[in-house]
């Protein structure tokens, strides 16, 4: 009976997440506030949604769900969910809801088509550190891919400017000085939660293995990953990164993430790889 109901709530969720991308797109177009707050509600029944269905995945598993593939994008989706709705509880920034949509629909599609299926949890993973770490982890991915998608807006915007000639996006787009503060903030929160889930991952494989790090495939590019962020830190806040360098590197970031998450697991290998 529970595998029923988060099988058929997996599926509300894509649905409700794909209605919510139709009125951002609707809104993008018309640009009618009416249809924007629409949008708004719709993509937080969304996140409600995801948050009831990891949670009855949970029940079923009996373990934090965050060690498959589906489970692990579905945490990504949630993820950046709740951190696009925090970061606009700050921060007014034009049309980037139609952006996040976008990307967690297409998250979402992914994992319907990863499988399912559970497997008892491996012995390396039954701790307590696996919410810790993993989830750690993943929420600072969401905070990446918020900066992700500012620097494809930023891109998008600065094409427009620098070609003169003011066409669909110029009018529909934050301003480039918007767009170069929500990387900043967006980087800076990534950042630190990314380097707390490398030290909560060293302490766990010190527990689990005796070493703090065994450069595995996945540690080697999660370290990787952190000295291209750390560089964009350090560019930015010491030698003044703006602009349209700060939003490639953003998205050379967000590439790196991807290749750590799902990668390594399909052409590495490695420990920490669980993939089903």
């Amino acid at each position: 009976m529970m595998g029923e109901i988060s099988y058929l709530l997996f599926w509300v969720v894509l649905a409700v997440s794909f209605t919510a991308l139709i009125l951002y797109g609707i809104f993008f177009v018309k640009q009618k506030k009416s249809i924007r707050n629409l949008a708004r509600l719709t993509l937080l029944t969304a996140g409600i949604l995801q948050t009831l269905y990891i949670l009855f995945r949970y029940l079923q598993t009996g373990y934090t769900p965050i060690t498959s593939q589906h489970e692990t994008i579905v945490f990504f989706a949630w993820s950046v969910t709740w951190a696009y709705f925090s970061f606009r509880w700050r921060y007014t920034v034009k049309n980037f809801g139609a952006f996040i949509s976008l990307l967690l629909f297409i998250l979402l599609l992914l994992a319907a088509g990863a499988s399912r299926t559970i497997n008892p949890l491996p012995p390396a993973l039954q701790s307590w550190w696996l919410p810790v770490h993993a989830g750690i982890s993943v929420i600072s991915y969401a905070f990446l891919a918020l900066a992700f998608c500012g620097g494809i807006m930023y891109l998008l915007q600065e094409r427009e400017l620098k070609s003169k000639r003011f066409g669909y996006f110029f009018t529909r787009l934050p301003s480039l000085d918007s767009l170069d503060q929500l990387n900043s903030h967006c980087l800076a929160t990534g950042f630190v939660l990314l380097t707390l889930g490398i030290i909560t991952g060293s302490i766990w494989a010190h527990q689990a293995w005796g070493a703090y790090w065994q450069w595995d495939p996945k540690e080697t590019w999660s370290l990787i990953t952190w000295f291209l962020y750390a560089a964009q830190i350090h560019q930015r806040f010491s030698a003044g990164l703006r602009g349209k360098r700060a939003a490639v590197m953003a998205v050379i970031g967000f590439a790196s993430v991807l290749f750590t998450l799902w990668g390594v697991t399909f052409l590495l290998g490695g420990v920490h790889s669980y993939a089903q």
